[in-house]
């Protein structure tokens, strides 16, 4: 099942998406969750699918937001797949523990949405970094490696946009430039992904391929990482996860070859789908 939030003629609304277009839950539904968040806290995502009724409404006719434009916590694992970085050509030992950082919602826009390239000097080194996102569908502390993929609910897509030349500051200015990334265009179920190991992650910036890889080159795995991060804090439902990015963005090529205005970014994962955003100004 396919999960979305959007907008259509200024109201916002979510349901699911099929092949014929997207399904808004019934009014009644909303009332008593009244975004998709809410849902997934109630563990309810059946009976949601079953008030998504009536004349289904095309894709291009609304405007997708970020599948939560409400998200908990925003947590985004780095260094974790084997690559040279920063830009100096030889490959950093790998990390002991997970790299953690996190994120503000308001740094990630939906589908479609302009990208917005910082001002001044920052603009010189603006990045994509396609991921895999983990949602949470159930909360817990102290979590298992072997009972983390429970939690999962499902998963999206991301670009994880950075600024390589504030990363320098610190990764928290780096990774929190208003606008900067995305992430959708929609949530993909756990239940209808065979093998999330085997996922395919693909980045082509203006139709050219750039990032190529599958989940399990990852370093530390979804389960890794979700123990871990429960052993930090609780996680809760609606909370997502980014689990890195591959070799190939921007800031790790020679020349670097960082974003400027009408460049278009496209992430895919299989399973999924593709979350595509135009670099705006």
């Amino acid at each position: 099942m396919r999960l979305v939030s959007f907008v259509q003629n200024g109201s916002a609304s979510y349901g699911t998406l099929s092949d014929a277009g997207v399904h808004r839950v019934s009014g009644d539904y909303a009332a008593r969750y009244p975004n998709l968040r809410s849902v997934i806290a109630a563990q309810d995502l059946s009976a949601m699918a079953a008030s998504c009724h009536g004349n289904a409404l095309a894709l291009d006719s609304v405007d997708l937001l970020p599948p939560l434009p409400d998200a908990g916590k925003i947590l985004c694992a780095g260094l974790n797949y084997h690559k040279p970085y920063p830009v100096a050509g030889v490959a950093p030992p790998l990390p002991g523990n997970v790299v953690l950082f996190a994120r503000h919602a308001e740094t990630l826009l939906g589908h479609g949405a302009p990208l917005e390239i910082p001002h001044g000097e920052a603009a010189e080194t603006f990045d994509y970094e396609g991921e895999i996102v983990v949602v949470i569908g159930k909360g817990g502390r102290h979590i298992a490696q072997t009972d983390a993929m429970d939690h999962v609910m499902g998963y999206s897509v991301m670009n994880e946009g950075s600024v390589r030349g504030w990363q320098k500051h610190s990764i928290h200015a780096g990774k929190n430039f208003a606008g900067s990334g995305s992430w959708g265009p929609w949530i993909t179920t756990a239940d209808d992904i065979a093998n999330p190991a085997t996922m395919i992650l693909q980045t082509r910036l203006n139709g050219v391929l750039m990032q190529d890889t599958t989940a399990d080159q990852m370093i530390f795995s979804v389960a890794e990482i979700i123990s871990y991060i429960s052993h930090l804090m609780p996680l809760s439902p609606g909370d997502i996860i980014a689990t890195g990015s591959p070799d190939g963005t921007g800031g790790s090529r020679t020349p670097p070859r960082f974003l400027r205005q009408g460049d278009v970014v496209e992430v895919f994962v299989s399973g999924i789908g593709t979350l595509r955003n135009p670099v705006g100004d």
